[in-house]
């Protein structure tokens, strides 16, 4: 009896090995069960909680958000990879708003600046001017020393019906669309009075001109611009501008900042004595939108799953990398100011903390967390948007063998009207001409709300995504050859 059990145990083996083989090929990561949804669960509620503020990049916020990360990496054993032996790759965001001390006034009645008026870019000026109201079908006056005010009309092409962020969207395009037909008219300013669509949500991207711009080029760099004022009203000061002999009185000034922003980078070595000098890159970005105007009286953008899905998703990647790692080495980075105009990913490949060329493949995540528990997205993974055919095999491999999502690959196509592919931080990868792939789960009314909360994820689906990632990125650290760039 004794020396059945141990042959009973090899055969059991034996055939579970066999069966696991067959299942998966034997090319499934040996640690998926290294990534725990009771520690995403548990890292997720903090990176995305209250206490973060949204983790608005330019803010000791997004600092804060990274700090936290990069101590979660050093916990888990993953090595530092930033700059100065340090997790961070510090890099400056130039910031320009309006000055606190701006004021605007109409025939002598002052506006309350960011709650009757709003000043789309940051200049100065002093404005003492008549104003001269136009209607959208009179030709062009002389409009020498005035200022020129009008209604908002909507843009030329309307947002598609259904899109996120409708308002946003449709504000910002008729006001930039009116601002490049007359900013040459000769006018010391351009008043737009906000129409109905426009002024329904107002204050939420009104916010946005409040909280100014942003770079990481010198504001000297940049290739200056027409720096005609541009001020947006809301409807009910239409008649105070129409009025005859109405003049504008503003005051207008600039304020210019450096804030630090930071990428946080980790490694997790490979085995293989050559190929361990390569690197598969999971990417993800750290920051969100910050504290705003209340929604429903919540006033902080939490960005649960955009992005702290992902962020929280590369730690367990890293965990379980640890505990069995690839031929090829594993970089994380958590990029900073992606909200902001993709700004960490941007530096980053402008000036890798590792060799460019030692980036094999780039897995970036953005919004992992909710929708549909069976359906997920691959974007780059279809013409025009794919750069490496192979690389999408092996993750399309990845999922069939392992996760078995019902892959949409429809947001990839270039006539899809939400551009989706040109919005996360795989982009300046793909664009330096590294094989990158971006997954997600997708949009979800809650985009860009004080409403993208931790209690609204599907810490299941987050689990599934995370270990869908993870077996791709497995495949590439393993396989003999990279995955190479298509024609």
């Amino acid at each position: 009896m004794r020396l059945a059990f141990p042959l009973l145990f090899v055969f059991v083996f034996h055939l579970c090995s066999n069966s696991y083989s067959q299942e998966t090929g034997g090319d499934l990561p040996p640690a998926l069960s290294a990534i725990k949804e009771k520690e995403l669960e548990r890292d997720l509620f903090i990176l995305a909680s209250d206490t973060m503020r949204g983790k608005r990049a330019g803010t000791l916020d997004e600092l804060k958000a990274a700090a936290w990360v990069a101590q979660q990496a050093q916990e888990a054993g993953l090595q530092p990879a930033g700059d100065d032996g340090t997790f961070f790759q510090f890099f400056p965001l130039y910031r320009s708003t309006v000055s606190e001390e701006s004021q605007i006034s109409i025939n002598g009645r002052p506006l309350e600046l960011w709650e009757e008026a709003w000043v789309r870019n940051p200049v100065e000026a002093n404005i003492e001017a008549p104003v001269v109201w136009m209607d959208q079908e009179e030709a062009l006056v002389d409009l020498e020393g005035k200022v020129l005010a009008m209604d908002l009309v909507p843009p030329s092409k309307l947002p598609a019906e259904g899109i996120s962020l409708y308002v946003y969207r449709y504000a910002l395009s008729a006001i930039r669309e009116q601002t490049e037909k007359f900013k040459n008219s000769g006018a010391t300013a351009i008043i737009l009075v906000a129409d109905s669509i426009a002024e329904s949500e107002i204050g939420f991207y009104g916010h946005g001109f409040e909280e100014g711009t942003y770079s990481i080029e010198k504001p000297e760099q940049i290739a200056s611009q027409n720096d005609i004022p541009v001020i947006l009203v809301r409807g009910n000061w239409k008649v105070d501008l129409q009025k005859e002999n109405s003049e504008i009185n503003a005051r207008l000034g600039k304020d210019q900042y450096v804030f630090p922003s930071a990428n946080v980078v980790a490694k997790a070595p490979g085995t293989d004595p050559q190929l361990k000098n390569e690197h598969v890159l999971f990417s993800g970005h750290h920051d969100h939108d910050g504290v705003g105007v209340p929604v429903e009286g919540d006033s902080i953008w939490n960005g649960a799953d955009d992005n702290a899905t992902v962020s929280v998703a590369l730690l367990a990647i890293g965990r379980a990398w640890l505990e069995n790692p690839g031929k090829r080495s594993a970089l994380f980075v958590w990029h900073g100011a992606e909200e902001r105009g993709l700004f960490g990913s941007r530096y980053f490949v402008a000036d890798p903390t590792v060799e460019k060329k030692s980036i094999v493949a780039v897995l970036n995540g953005d919004m992992i967390g909710r929708n549909e528990p069976e359906k997920a997205a691959l974007l780059g993974s279809i013409p025009p948007h794919r750069n490496s055919e192979e690389l999408v095999k092996m993750a399309m491999d990845a999922n069939a063998r392992l996760t078995k999502f019902e892959v949409d690959t429809s947001w990839d196509e270039a006539s899809h009207p939400e551009n989706w592919y040109f919005r996360s931080d795989h982009l300046p990868y793909a664009q330096a001409g590294i094989p990158a792939i971006f997954f997600t789960t997708l949009l979800h009314p809650d985009y860009h709300t004080p409403q993208d909360e931790a209690e609204r994820i599907d810490i299941e689906k987050l689990t599934k995504m995370t270990k869908w990632m993870y077996a791709t990125g497995w495949k590439i650290s393993n396989t003999e050859k990279a995955p190479a760039l298509d024609n």
